[in-house]
């Protein structure tokens, strides 16, 4: 490892961009190279600020406008000031906490310019699809996973090797409503106590709904190459089992540790090495167990939703994606029940249609396209 390793660092004031900030303050082989974010541009400053940087990107122009008031250095404007923040900082790996669709176009541009990038934004996968993963192989960037189901899984194949591979299972905690059959009545409040995870709006939702879970099965098979039908999901609340892997011995690996995303993320920005945190040890004594159950895909439907996306591919994922925003958006806003996520996001599946994705400009076609017919959909709710 160099001895000191510049990360750029997207979506800084979200969760995972607050943390990663953690562990670039906590070991001193790490530098962080500039901070981008959405609108909360008084923290990024107070970010530049603390950690010496002269140059941050804000995507909202009235946001950025405000931060160039108030900022000694360089404010880049707009969705195309984050993707030249790149450029303009040169940094030895991006770390793309960005939530959303936003999050495609940056490591599309950090990719490009080989840059390696720690990836927590899922969007970039479950859009991009194998564009993102060809164009990586074309440059030699490398996709480090930073969920901490594919942290798990990558660290677990990396060490076994992948010739010897015969199934993922990827955990989910089940989120708020596990074990409930009838969900017409949940309120934002509720679906946004997650039992385990401190997230964001958006995902902390899609984790009430198992989309994120769903997302990850499309993660999984881009990023390790298995087929959907050797792609599981279990449920487990103690979320301390990260992830297993079956081997064609009849073998079960498994990760195990306490929930805490600065451990995936500092694996990510110091791979191959591993280095020392300031973290919680796992004491299995003292948890006493651990639960593991079949999800229920008739309640949570959009966990079957994706896994019917992923293995349509093409531009699929990309509607249940675009979808799926706007429809968590209207739910978070009052405009919508927390039970006709699945159906909003249904519909525009089948309105949009399948079909080959033959290139970035055609996806952001058809996201564009599937946000207005998801739109349309939830206007005609009753």
């Amino acid at each position: 490892m160099p001895s000191s390793k510049r990360i750029l660092v997207l979506g800084s004031t979200g969760s995972i961009g607050t943390q990663a900030l953690e562990v670039i303050a906590e070991r001193p082989e790490l530098e962080a190279a500039g901070l981008a974010v959405g609108r909360d541009w008084q923290t990024a400053v107070a970010q530049a600020r603390g950690f010496g940087i002269e140059t941050i990107a804000v995507a909202d122009p009235d946001a950025a406008a405000a931060a160039s008031a108030s900022f000694d250095g360089t404010v880049l404007s707009g969705p195309e000031g984050v993707v030249e923040l790149i450029g303009a900082t040169g940094p030895d790996m991006v770390l793309n906490g960005v939530v959303g669709a936003a999050g495609l176009g940056p490591t599309i541009a950090s990719l490009s310019q080989g840059i390696d990038v720690a990836l927590a934004n899922k969007e970039s996968l479950v859009i991009g699809g194998e564009l993102v993963t060809e164009l990586a192989a074309a440059t030699g960037a490398r996709l480090l996973p930073v969920d901490s189901e594919h942290s798990a899984i990558f660290q677990l194949i990396e060490r076994e090797g992948g010739d010897s591979l015969s199934r993922i299972v990827l955990t989910a905690s089940g989120g708020p409503f596990r074990g409930r059959t009838d969900l017409e009545g949940v309120t934002i409040e509720e679906a946004l106590a997650h039992p385990t995870w401190a997230m964001g709006g958006r995902i902390t939702i899609d984790s009430a709904t198992l989309m994120n879970k769903g997302f990850e099965m499309i993660e999984a098979h881009l990023l390790f190459g298995l087929p959907y039908d050797q792609i599981e999901v279990v449920v487990h609340p103690q979320s301390i089992v990260h992830s297993m892997i079956d081997l064609h011995d009849g073998s079960t690996l498994a990760h195990l540790g306490c929930p805490d995303m600065r451990v995936p993320i500092a694996l990510a920005l110091t791979w191959p090495e591993r280095v020392a945190l300031s973290t919680e040890r796992l004491d299995l004594a003292k948890l006493g167990r651990l639960d593991f159950e079949e999800p229920d895909p008739g309640t949570f439907r959009c966990l079957a939703l994706a896994r019917e996306a992923g293995e349509e591919g093409g531009i699929s994922p990309c509607v249940l994606n675009a979808s799926d925003e706007v429809a968590v958006a209207a739910f978070l806003n009052g405009k919508m029940r927390f039970s006709e996520i699945a159906r909003v996001i249904e519909q525009t599946l089948e309105d949009v249609g399948s079909g080959p994705a033959k290139g970035f400009d055609e996806l952001f076609a058809v996201d564009e396209a599937s946000r207005e017919r998801a739109s349309e959909i939830i206007n005609g709710l009753t």
